[in-house]
């Protein structure tokens, strides 16, 4: 990318609309929206404009802004064209802006030219992303406080405390003959295991985060008829599957995204599990299977009319360390009382009457480490995830180096590279290539 690139693209979304939006950035950005609009347009002013062709021919009529830089979002000048949302009337502009010098701009390059010129930090543009791609209300208020700063000041202010430490403890190297007493009668111990602790919070509350991100994949099996498709269609709150008393129904994995008081879930409803000779059957118990290996909760369905010990068995074909959820269906008939057991992960309920489901639902989010209420939950991805986890490695190594060996310079070492794995969170230190990753998963626009 060249620095002088003046960039452009379409900021609505495809298709027709009320109003279409061309976004301009860069040094010629100005000089472009006055040879377009015809008029002089002052900063952050809005003014009402004929847009028109290379030959003077009027395209559209709509409201022209102008951003002067550095106070924009990219820090450069920015000029926005707001006309009609027609795609015909979007794509004559996007030429006319073409044939005077800017370049059609790729996936994220706005936000990737805002994070260049100090605008807005790493996970601060990852966080528009995740504000525009959010599936629910929770989503998007989490992505909102990422890109105010909340994940960032938190980084921030353990990345301050390790340069604290990373300074105090360089000062015990400069002095060799002395090194050993002073970092011993000091509460360099202490701080370290402050600092993990802090960053363990930190680590907890992103992977809350990024369950609100991303969802959760859940898997619902168990024996045939024992009201799998039923409980689906609870949670749906429509017909997504089939029901019949009839064993096998349910041939192949049913797929479905809901959001479910706020948690983003996956769910795949699968084929009863047993031995069938059938050779379709047979197929759907295979994918039943393969759902459960990509699962990170399993709803486990019980017939509660029925042998109850018999069908817990099928907990067993569960991968290690998925978390199992039991649900007593059927509880209506069984004459059980609808409840949830928060300790035993067990639910009872009705699903054919949706009677208890607001439960298993509760019990999901708390299964997920999400809980009842996401206050204060930022938006996280797994490359967060990833560093955070990776600069509590560093800690503890270097703790280990202090306390067994009374090694400094390897606890130097290990900080300068806890401190190096929090800077890829705001993009401190960050790989050429990996950005590119990151702001090509952008919209264009964005």
């Amino acid at each position: 990318m060249a620095d002088t690139d003046t960039i452009f693209a379409i900021a609505t979304p495809p298709g027709a609309g009320g109003v279409g939006v061309i976004r301009l950035s860069g040094p010629g950005a100005l000089a472009m929206g006055r040879e377009v609009t015809g008029q002089a347009l002052e900063p952050r002013r809005a003014a009402f404009c004929r847009f028109t062709d290379d030959s003077g021919e009027v395209i559209d009529s709509g409201i022209a802004l102008y951003f002067q830089g550095p106070a924009s979002f990219t820090g450069e000048d920015v000029v926005e064209l707001q006309g009609h949302g027609s795609p015909v009337v979007q794509q004559m502009l996007s030429r006319r802006l073409a044939g005077l010098g800017a370049r059609a701009a790729r996936p994220g390059e706005f936000s990737e030219r805002a994070f260049l010129n100090d605008k807005l930090d790493l996970a601060q543009a990852e966080a528009i992303a995740d504000l525009v791609a959010a599936g629910s209300e929770a989503a998007a208020r989490a992505a909102q406080r990422s890109l105010e700063g909340a994940f960032s000041d938190r980084v921030e202010a353990l990345v301050a405390r390790l340069v604290e430490l990373r300074v105090f403890v360089e000062a015990a190297l400069d002095f060799p003959d002395e090194e050993i007493d002073f970092i011993a009668e000091s509460d360099v111990l202490d701080r370290l295991d402050a600092l993990a602790a802090d960053l363990n919070d930190l680590l907890a509350a992103a992977q809350r985060g990024q369950v609100l991100r991303d969802g959760v994949t859940v898997a619902i099996i168990g024996q045939p008829n024992a009201g799998k498709s039923s409980l689906l269609n609870a949670l749906a709150g429509r017909d997504a599957a089939i029901v019949t008393d009839i064993p096998g129904t349910t041939r192949d994995v049913l797929r479905e995204t809901l959001s479910l008081d706020g948690l983003p879930v996956h769910i795949a409803d699968t084929a009863g599990i047993r031995e069938s000779t059938d050779v379709v059957e047979a197929e759907g118990i295979r994918r039943a299977r393969a759902a459960l290996e990509v699962a990170d909760i399993v709803l486990l369905v019980i017939d509660a009319t029925r042998d109850i010990d018999a069908q817990r068995a099928l907990a067993a074909e569960v991968p290690e360390g998925v978390a199992v959820i039991e649900v007593l269906n059927k509880a209506d008939l069984a004459g059980l009382p609808v409840s949830v057991e928060e300790s035993q992960r067990r639910v009872s309920l009705s699903a054919r009457l949706d009677d208890g489901v607001g439960g298993l639902v509760r019990l999901l989010a708390s299964t997920a480490g999400l809980g009842t209420a996401s206050e204060g939950t930022f938006s996280a991805r797994t490359r967060h995830l990833e560093a955070l986890s990776c600069a509590a490695v560093h800690l503890a190594a270097g703790r280990v180096q202090l306390a067994d060996y009374v090694s400094a310079e390897t606890l130097a070492e290990e900080l300068r590279l806890a401190q190096d794995a929090l800077g890829e969170i705001t993009g401190q230190v960050l790989a050429d290539d990996l950005l590119g990753a990151i702001f090509s998963s952008f919209c264009i626009g964005k």
